[in-house]
């Protein structure tokens, strides 16, 4: 069976393919031990608290700089993305490619099955 592959224009224009969901997900056990790297910043509970980075859960599907009590970076505010499957994983692949001016320390996720695997991770942590 192939794969067929998604290149949303946010991806494309950061070189991460995304594969959908639907045609082949990510395991989110791999996703959270992928997650084990970004825990020192953020959280993903219903609830949690913002730590360096903002609370994670529920952010697919989520206006970026929106968590309530987070001081985003100015250009992350201004970015005016939702984050969608794609987004994400340009952003993670690249934080600094994909928001010049961001906060964010972290160098990326170079790996596609890691992007894959945190974002299966996140979206079930919804």
């Amino acid at each position: 069976m192939k794969l067929l592959v998604l290149m949303t224009a946010a991806a494309a224009l950061h070189g991460v393919t995304l594969v959908t969901p639907a045609m082949a997900a990510g395991d989110v056990a791999a996703g959270e031990k992928v997650f084990g790297k970004c825990k020192v910043c953020h959280t993903v509970d219903s609830g949690g608290k913002n730590l360096v980075g903002p609370n994670l859960h529920g952010v697919i599907g989520r206006k970026a700089a929106t968590v309530s009590g987070f001081n985003y970076s100015s250009s992350l505010a201004a970015l005016g993305v939702t984050w969608d499957e794609a987004n994400l994983a340009a952003y993670l692949a690249d934080p600094r490619k994909f928001n010049p001016g961001t906060k964010m320390v972290f160098a990326g996720l170079k790996k596609q099955q890691e992007l894959d695997d945190v974002i299966a991770y996140l979206k079930a942590a919804q």
